[in-house]
């Protein structure tokens, strides 16, 4: 029998992909991992120290807030992203006349660099001369200090009715022995600068969600919506019955998608309330800028920061790994 020889051809087709895969991902990713067990600096490798980085790193209270603040950009930005750009997608599959008009409005601010969308947005949220306070002038609410407040949503929200919410949260932590800053930081909700992020983060990307809403929209049949309508079932029937279930891979896609960008939110919250601490007393130092600014800051420490890295990383794997389950209610 003869021997069929190796075929080189389809593997130098993916070899130029491949090379920048492995160059710029899966190198920095082994090189981040035995970085994070040396004492490494920007002048250069020290001493191996082992688990030291992540020992501090899980002792850091500053780590701990970067955490949280991230996940309540995570928390928001999501289900809201998702189910605005749905809603979005559903006019736009609706619309008769000017269709390419209309997809080309709301896809604008996914091409727009985000430094113009950060800078156009720190104008808007300026305390004296931006557009919110003018607005909400308008309406006789007083101005808000928006990207300089610390103060956390839910604490203003209720202080319009008249409730003291530091009072209730020097109560619960009388009660349960739990320090006033972190019941604050727990039940607070997001700052008021941080909330401005979450506006930004959500208009941003809400055009590029949309869009694939739109594309997963397009692609059920007329004949379901037509049977639903013979057999008398309404809108509202027919998208929870037919419309809901035949986008679930779209769903799926951009709920990933939206997660994982989420977390890696850095940009607009640089040059938004960027240095040097990220926002007022650190409320928008979500856990990439953390990272940004313990590598490239002062201390300089490539090594912390690294493992910050590694964590982030399994964080965002091991949520992806748990909407992977989610996939058993997708219908393809």
């Amino acid at each position: 029998m003869i021997k069929k020889k190796f075929d080189f051809g389809p593997y130098l087709y993916i070899l130029p992909a491949a090379i920048i895969v492995i160059v710029f991902r899966l190198v920095p990713i082994i090189l981040s991992f035995i970085v994070s067990f040396f004492d490494w600096t920007i002048t250069g490798p020290g001493d191996f120290i082992g688990f030291k980085n992540y020992t501090l790193m899980f002792q850091d209270s500053e780590f701990w807030q970067s955490m949280l603040n991230t996940f309540y950009l995570v928390i928001f930005v999501v289900p809201i992203s998702l189910i605005l750009s749905l809603v979005f997608a559903n006019f736009l599959n609706r619309i008769e006349k000017l269709k390419s008009f209309f997809r080309s409005i709301y896809f604008i601010p996914t091409v727009t660099s985000m430094v113009a969308i950060s800078i156009v947005w720190k104008i808007i949220f300026n305390q004296q001369t931006g557009l919110a306070n003018f607005f909400m002038s308008q309406i006789g609410i007083d101005p808000l200090a928006w990207l300089a407040e610390s103060r956390g949503v839910f604490d203003l929200f209720l202080a319009n009715f008249g409730i003291d919410f530091s009072q209730f949260i020097t109560n619960l932590s009388n009660i349960f022995g739990i320090s006033y800053n972190t019941l604050y930081m727990l039940l607070g909700g997001p700052s008021l600068a941080l909330f401005c992020i979450i506006i930004v983060t959500i208009w941003k990307g809400l055009g590029y969600n949309t869009i694939i809403y739109l594309a997963g929209l397009q692609n059920i049949p007329n004949v379901y919506y037509e049977a639903a309508d013979i057999d008398g079932a309404n809108k509202i029937t027919q998208f929870f019955k037919i419309t809901w279930h035949l986008i679930s891979p779209t769903t799926y896609y951009v709920l990933m998608m939206t997660t994982i960008v989420t977390f890696q939110v850095f940009s607009q919250i640089y040059l938004m309330t960027g240095p040097p601490i990220g926002g007022p007393l650190g409320t928008t130092k979500v856990i990439v800028y953390f990272l940004f600014d313990k590598g490239f800051g002062e201390s300089n420490d490539l090594s912390y920061a690294s493992a910050v890295a590694l964590v982030l990383f399994a964080i965002i794997l091991t949520l992806t790994l748990l909407q992977k389950k989610l996939e058993k209610k997708v219908h393809y």
